[in-house]
């Protein structure tokens, strides 16, 4: 869930240069997605929107695990039978994740599509599951159970049951493709806004960068900071919304894929990097890790900042990063 980012675009119609902004917003990947273009007529920024939309489109197809035709579903029904030979971009996906995995020590982990769905977050939970219940329930997850072979491009899932997915991580991924697509294509600059993934390039047509709020999900009404973007991408994960109480003990929606227990402690955490995909990764990463862990993490990483709101509200911030009276 990530609604605390509200982009601030300030739309000049009648600019230097004859160029205007364009702006729609629509529902992809089971997402509201909002595609923003600089283009010179109402023609060209709605032929670039439909490209970004197309590519957006294409990506889904090949990674969505709820197509069962897509090349992901075959891997998982392949589990522990067979490899399966994909594309060389979902193989380099699926390597990259792989990557990020091993410098979160498994906080950020693909195949926890294969946990068991023991937590419930819709009220309907009493008490808390066993110690047993919860191990059993990532029993199939890890990453080191997801062989490549880079010869062929083949994938597999090493025992029956595993299943790889890219709900954190595929909307940043189709945001970073619909820019790259888009930037080819010769457009200025604008922004992809996938549900609060959002990747930027170039600048509005007054001149100035594009902008980010971030606020406090404690108090919505107030921004922590605004800060600009330029050509780069910033992604919040947060559990202020969704989240259950159990036994006078507070647990949020974001599971730790290593131990099967919810993550506590952290309300939001923002992530500031090159690329939407990395910052998607690392925002859910920092939740399993922890504020400490999360922060020392971030701050041995090159242009890449974070943002980190406790559940006492506290703001914690990585090495680059200055918000006064914190």
């Amino acid at each position: 869930m990530k609604p605390i980012l509200f982009i601030c675009t300030f739309f000049v119609f009648q600019a230097v240069n004859a160029e205007s902004t364009f702006k729609r917003t629509l529902k992809l990947m089971g997402s509201r997605f909002e595609i923003t273009v600089i283009a010179e007529n109402t023609k060209l920024g709605d032929q670039y929107i439909e490209e970004a939309v197309a590519e957006i489109t294409r990506i889904e197809r090949l990674i969505s695990s709820w197509n069962p035709e897509s090349q992901t579903s075959e891997i998982n029904r392949q589990a522990g039978i067979m490899p399966v030979k994909v594309d060389l971009e979902l193989y380099q996906l699926i390597e990259r994740a792989n990557g990020i995995s091993n410098l979160t020590d498994g906080a950020f982990d693909i195949s926890y599509a294969s946990m068991d769905r023991i937590w419930k977050f819709d009220g309907s939970m009493t008490i808390i599951p066993s110690a047993e219940e919860i191990k059993h329930s990532v029993s199939k997850v890890g990453y080191q159970k997801i062989k490549l072979n880079a010869s062929d491009t083949t994938v597999f899932l090493t025992e029956k049951g595993m299943k790889i997915g890219f709900g954190a991580i595929g909307k940043g991924y189709a945001a970073d493709k619909a820019k790259a697509l888009l930037i080819e294509k010769g457009v200025k600059g604008g922004i992809i806004n996938a549900s609060g993934d959002m990747n930027t390039w170039g600048k509005q047509t007054n001149g100035e960068d594009w902008k980010v709020a971030i606020t406090n999900p404690l108090n919505k009404d107030k921004a922590i900071a605004i800060f600009p973007l330029n050509n780069s991408a910033v992604v919040t994960s947060g559990d202020y919304e969704k989240y259950i109480k159990l036994e006078g003990k507070k647990f949020a929606h974001i599971i730790d894929p290593r131990t099967g227990y919810p993550t506590s402690g952290i309300i939001s955490a923002t992530v500031f990097a090159p690329k939407a995909e990395l910052a998607d990764a690392l925002a859910t990463s920092i939740f399993v890790m922890g504020v400490n862990a999360g922060i020392d993490r971030i701050n041995q990483l090159p242009n890449i900042e974070c943002i980190i709101i406790n559940d006492e509200g506290k703001i914690f911030t990585s090495t680059n990063i200055k918000i006064k009276n914190k």
